[in-house]
């Protein structure tokens, strides 16, 4: 079986989702959302091509926080939250 960036950054991308769906019903995220990017990039970190997936990894929360509707603060917000984490993490 062939691994592929998508492959390999997608289910830590969905883990945020999951998370930004939760903050846009009034869950507090926060600690979660921290716990979450730290281990996405810590695993990531372990590939071959580390810097490619957390690239893509920041690329991919970005594009979800741009295409979320405006009128969901709270779920934008996660997703960029997350995305920003993730860059001073990896420094991408």
């Amino acid at each position: 079986m062939r691994t592929t960036v998508v492959g390999l950054v997608t289910p830590h991308l969905l883990r945020v989702v999951d998370l930004a769906h939760e903050a846009q019903k009034g869950v507090n995220v926060r600690f979660h959302l921290q716990d979450a990017v730290t281990r996405s990039m810590a695993e990531l970190a372990d590939q071959f091509n580390a810097s490619t997936l957390a690239a893509a990894y920041v690329e991919g929360l970005e594009n979800a926080a741009d295409r979320a509707p405006r009128a969901q603060t709270d779920y934008v917000g996660v997703l960029q939250t997350a995305a920003e984490t993730a860059r001073r993490l990896g420094r991408v």
